[in-house]
């Protein structure tokens, strides 16, 4: 079932909607619960650091959330109120205003929590890291504060280029993970100090894509492992809930999972076009969705090792995609998994080297699909929000995942014959998708699945639909050399370096191209959005699902709280928030 939008008009594209109906009800946007900056200004400066959102819950309080999120260079911690209070925009717990930095991500200790004391990760532009209490304030001599408000790369002596993702690593009191647009990803105990030098490294491990390798120091010092995977910058990562698994998605378009304690290549996915941008994995460790610059969300199956579906609603970037726990619809068998003890299969994968289903085509792999015993999901409800300011909403159900994967038995029918795709093809918002993006799905450029062509509903064109394909090779080998050598000299002998893995990169596209962990268009089921709205009138660039509300924020510094069906009234109003400033600190 399609959203209100779904007439697709000039004007109904153009509307910021404030409700949205799904088959639990309708979810209306809570104006009251808006947190922004206290003076209630638009971000001003040209920067492209998305606003993020974290959550961690104290306990023991009538409102026991704290939210975190950054807008510029200004960072903010806020008690909660959810859907049911006003936002005090007025008293934050913490306020930070950084000078020659700007805050790019942040994340909770969900252990090491109380009343009085948090322990947040903060990421950087320029690659610093920092890790502080925001409940504590500054108090001269104080050895407490100082002890938790560290500083980890401060001279950006490990890695020079701005912080993507950091995460605390589950199970552990004080470690984290952080990737950076280096394409590296480096484990950090937060006990131990950086070295005054640049580190040196050694090889520690290798495999297809990717190494590892640890410092050479008499003594223990941070970083503890440097991770280097795939080509170009490392966009996000994210723990499996059983929290033995690593996704880590790149600029260069692949999926990685790897096993954490063992740091094996246990899965990989290749998006249709461009790099992925954003992961989530399911409740059930079992599936994961991406998102990217294909404008695509796609559903991959971690216990199959096959592209499921993918989803087309987006008309630009995706730039966030999330699962929804509370209303998914699990079965029974499900509990063994999310407790992370039905691994047998991916255990097999790595004692076999990395042998799994990726590299075996559809039809090889159509027969397995349907006998598996692992599709045991009757729903899951996952969203996306993209740079296009629209939400999409999607159920993934189990006649989707069940559904056989076609063989390419049809594909030379619809490249001679392109017009015979229409009648086939999902509508989206009942707006038709031009026949080109299907029609050349065979056309391999720099190494990916492109289309040519418009590859967006209505009237938006792909900011690539007006150039030759020598342009667009030209533009591609240009945006390559600057993500993998932005931190290097320009010497002739590191551009051949360059030619040779943009070659091989190209190879390596090339022959995972209709494979399950790249199948074209025509040959896995494309899913429609149940709910695509515009919600914002600047790009979106955070989603949280929560129990009773959704969470949203757009780069303008404007995070957004979407009350449940039943847990406000639809005609509460929005509280008046006093336009004041407040104080803060100063870093």
């Amino acid at each position: 079932m399609a959203s209100k939008s779904e007439g697709g008009g000039k004007d109904d594209l153009n509307f910021i909607k404030d409700k949205f109906t799904t088959r639990e009800g309708t979810y209306i946007l809570a104006h009251w619960s808006e947190y922004t900056k206290p003076t209630r200004l638009q971000t001003t400066g040209s920067t492209n650091t998305p606003v993020r959102a974290s959550f961690i819950n104290v306990g023991g309080d009538p409102s026991p959330e704290r939210i975190c999120f950054n807008i510029g260079k200004e960072l903010y911690v806020y008690i909660y109120k959810g859907v049911k209070k006003a936002a005090d925009l007025t008293k934050p717990l913490d306020r930070r205003v950084y000078k020659a930095t700007l805050p790019t991500c942040h994340d909770f200790n969900t252990v090491l929590v109380s009343k009085d004391s948090l322990r947040l990760l903060v990421g950087f532009s320029h690659g610093q890291i920092q890790v502080t209490d925001p409940m504590r304030k500054e108090i001269s001599g104080d050895p407490l504060k100082r002890e938790l408000n560290k500083f980890f790369n401060e001279e950006k002596l490990i890695d020079k280029s701005k912080v993507t993702c950091i995460r605390w690593i589950p199970g552990q009191l004080n470690h984290f993970l952080v990737s950076y647009a280096s394409g590296q990803l480096y484990v950090y105990n937060d006990e131990l100090p950086c070295g005054p030098v640049p580190p040196t490294y050694q090889p520690f491990k290798q495999g297809d894509g990717y190494s590892i390798h640890t410092c050479k120091t008499k003594s223990t010092r941070n970083p503890l492992y440097r991770w280097v995977i795939g080509q170009g910058a490392i966009n996000e990562f994210a723990f499996s809930p059983c929290s033995r698994y690593l996704a880590v998605v790149s600029q260069d378009g692949f999926l990685r999972v790897f096993h954490y304690d063992s740091m094996e290549l246990v899965g990989s996915m290749r998006s249709y076009f461009g790099g992925l941008l954003c992961v989530c994995w399911s409740p059930d460790s079992k599936f994961l969705v991406c998102g990217g610059e294909d404008d695509l969300v796609t559903v991959y199956s971690f216990y199959e090792k096959r592209v499921v579906c993918r989803g087309q609603g987006h008309r630009s970037w995706v730039s966030v995609v999330a699962f929804d726990p509370y209303t998914s619809v699990f079965s029974s068998d499900n509990s063994d998994l999310r407790n992370g003890t039905k691994v047998q299969d991916v255990q097999g994968t790595v004692a076999n080297g990395n042998q799994s289903n990726h590299q075996k085509t559809p039809a090889e792999l159509s027969q397995t699909s349907l006998q598996s015993s692992g599709s045991c999901v009757t729903t899951y409800r996952f969203g996306s929000v993209g740079q296009d300011t629209f939400m999409c909403l999607w159920d993934l159900t189990e006649d989707v995942i069940q559904q056989p994967i076609s063989t390419r038995t049809r594909t030379s029918i619809l490249l001679s014959n392109p017009n015979s795709l229409s009648a086939t093809l999902p509508r989206c918002n009942n707006v038709q998708k031009t026949n080109s993006l299907l029609s050349n799905n065979d056309v391999s450029i720099d190494g990916n699945a492109h289309p040519v062509g418009n590859s967006v509903m209505g009237n938006s064109t792909h900011h690539f639909a007006t150039l030759s394909l020598g342009e667009r090779k030209e533009i591609t080998e240009k945006k390559e050399h600057k993500r993998n050598f932005s931190l290097s000299s320009k010497s002739s002998e590191k551009n051949n370096m360059l030619k040779s893995n943009h070659v091989k990169h190209i190879d390596e596209s090339i022959k995972v191209l209709g494979t399950c962990s790249c199948p074209r268009l025509d040959e896995v089921p494309l899913l429609e959005p149940i709910v695509c709205e515009k919600i914002s009138s600047e790009r979106l660039t955070e989603l949280v699902f929560r129990e009773d509300c959704i969470v949203t924020a757009c780069q303008e510094g404007i995070v957004n709280t979407w009350a449940r069906p039943g847990k406000v009234a639809l005609t509460q109003h929005r509280a008046i928030n006093p336009q004041t400033s407040t104080g803060g600190t100063i870093v």
